[in-house]
């Protein structure tokens, strides 16, 4: 019996059959949710019971609450695809959405907790899931996929580092490790999801170019952001790292130019992961002139870039396509769907210029209702089929 027919067999709830079922909703609600509580929190009308200063707190919620959910539900996903194995379901699922959800309330609730205590719940989710994808990906022999688990043992590493600099200060050094490690994740895993849907679809139309195949120019890229991002992590004013990011970005630039996005303009489910990558590439270029030239461009554009525009927009192009995909849905971009693209590409112009012009308020409210407008539309438009059966089923 093959993977997918066993998924269907499971008799459980529906949203504990896949694992991007929970995840995806979790990291939907969880967006929306941790942005409506950083806007009164960023201007001092509320405070929380959590032993981080408040923009630690919005920063750790994004990179290492909301991310790892969007993670753990695309590796449980694909994970039994690449490997043949069955999906994590039933219990272990619940028991994987619950040990996520206790992080969340662990580092909320960090101010009334011995630290290590929160930082121990916290950390326990990440190496769950990588030890979770170790296991799956080992027994199936299938060792082309171990970076991956890499990166997210990496991930609990930089987790930990965050408590423990938080401790002392603000958490800069660990959150750039931090949003380094999602920027490769993205860099490793689009360049295998982006030339092959793209792929597909001219195919589809019958048309004779395709994107070009992985080959040694692509690791040549990957390795060059890495040894960047490794110099941006530790020093990102400065030359050096300046150099090494805007040749990062120019060769990311030139991959995604041999995916032949010019070509996919009218399937928006295709375009939007050029766009993510397209962002990531702004991203690494604005933090690589930030190096070059810290007084003309602000270190916030670059992270901002890379957090709000390439994690933002490529994590719902992969939960809304993954959603369509395994629910038995079509392919298609609805209204809503492109409403929400839209709302994140928004919210990404609003936070660089924000920066850009020294913590305008009207940018900051843009770029905050425009995300809350993009992940809010998610949970709506994408929920039903989330806690549904699929639709063949």
């Amino acid at each position: 019996m093959s993977t997918a027919a066993r998924s269907r067999a499971y008799a459980g709830p529906a949203i504990l059959s896949w694992g991007f079922r929970p995840f995806f909703f979790s990291a939907g609600f969880w967006a929306v949710l941790a942005m409506a509580i950083w806007l009164p929190l960023f201007d001092g009308s509320i405070s929380l019971p959590t032993a981080f200063a408040p923009v630690d707190w919005h920063v750790h919620e994004m990179l290492f609450g909301f991310v790892p959910a969007v993670m753990a539900g695309f590796l449980l996903t694909a994970i039994p695809n690449w490997t043949g194995r069955l999906p994590v379901v039933g219990r272990p699922l619940g028991a994987m959405v619950a040990l996520w959800a206790a992080g969340r309330l662990a580092v909320l609730f960090s101010g009334w907790l011995d630290w290590t205590v929160a930082a121990t719940v916290d950390v326990a989710f990440l190496l769950a899931l990588a030890g979770v994808a170790l296991r799956e990906i080992r027994q199936a022999g299938n060792g082309r996929n171990l970076p991956v688990v890499g990166i997210v043992l990496l991930m609990a590493g930089a987790n930990l580092a965050f408590h423990l600099e938080a401790r002392t200060g603000s958490a800069s050094v660990s959150a750039r490790a931090g949003l380094a490690l999602v920027v490769l994740l993205i860099a490793l895993i689009g360049g295998r999801i982006i030339p092959s849907f793209t792929g597909n679809w001219l195919t589809r139309q019958g048309a004779a170019v395709r994107p070009a195949p992985f080959g040694r120019f692509d690791k040549a890229v990957m390795a060059l952001a890495a040894v960047a991002l490794a110099f941006w992590t530790v020093g990102p004013d400065g030359p050096v790292a300046g150099v090494a990011l805007t040749a990062a970005g120019a060769g990311h630039l030139i991959r995604l130019a041999r995916w032949q996005g010019h070509r996919v303009l009218s399937d928006r489910l295709v375009l939007v992961l050029h766009a993510g990558y397209g962002f990531l590439v702004a991203g690494l270029i604005l933090a690589g002139l930030h190096g070059l030239a810290p007084a003309v461009v602000p270190q916030a554009a670059g992270i901002h870039a890379l957090g709000v525009g390439a994690i933002g927009t490529m994590t719902l192009a992969v939960m809304t396509r993954a959603t369509l995909g395994h629910t038995g849905r079509p392919l298609v971009a609805s209204a809503a769907t492109q409403f929400l693209y839209a709302g994140i590409a928004v919210a990404t112009i609003g936070r660089v210029a924000m920066a850009c012009l020294d913590g305008d308020r009207t940018a900051l409210l843009l770029a905050a209702f425009a995300w809350l407008a993009a992940f809010g539309t998610f949970v709506w438009a994408y929920g039903r089929a989330l806690v549904r059966p699929r639709l063949d089923a």
